[in-house]
């Protein structure tokens, strides 16, 4: 009987998890990808309409979001690590926002710790992913072929589409029957 519990305990953090997932990475990673795909497109139309737009410009926004999207999906890649092999830091993190403000306590506020193979590089490398593509904007701006707004927005707008590209197929919804497509 322990058994039991202890698996429809794990299936249970595994599918809190999986909302989590949905709600708090991909629904906003689609939306900022949206926002930064549409502001950094947008730009590219006025500068090739205004300005000149040559085949340097073509190559530095194709390298903009190649570079979003190869740090998207190492974070993508990260995080489902962290679905499959530790559901219960996101589904404690789901349980903690699914209460409203007023019935948090203290000691609820803080997920559990976790604890990994690699655990105390993963701040270095979230602030070397932003540096990154601030770095690779900033320089792409300065050399003169891209708009700034374009500059700072296409990595973004390849990291964010990249996230939520790369999820799919992890989280398949379910049909009637309880079967996955």
């Amino acid at each position: 009987m322990p058994k039991l519990v202890t698996v429809k305990r794990i299936e249970g953090e595994h599918e809190k998890a999986v909302e989590y997932v949905k709600t708090h990475i991909l629904l906003p990673s689609g939306l900022l990808g949206l926002i930064c795909l549409v502001a950094g497109a947008g730009t590219l139309i006025y500068q090739f309409v205004v300005e000149a737009y040559s085949w340097f410009a073509f190559s530095e926004v194709t390298g903009l979001l190649v570079v979003g999207g190869l740090l998207g999906w190492g974070q993508t890649r990260y995080h489902k690590y962290l679905v499959r092999e530790h559901p219960e830091h996101f589904a404690s993190r789901m349980k903690i926002y699914s209460r409203s403000s007023p019935k948090r306590t203290k000691k609820e506020l803080h997920a559990p710790r976790l604890e990994h193979k690699g655990q105390k590089f993963v701040p270095l490398f979230y602030v070397l992913g932003i540096a990154m593509l601030l770095g690779v904007s900033v320089t792409s701006w300065l050399s003169g072929h891209v708009a700034g707004v374009a500059a700072f927005c296409m990595p973004w707008a390849g990291f964010y589409w990249a996230k939520t590209f790369f999820w799919r197929g992890v989280i398949a919804p379910t049909r009637r029957g309880g079967k996955t497509r």
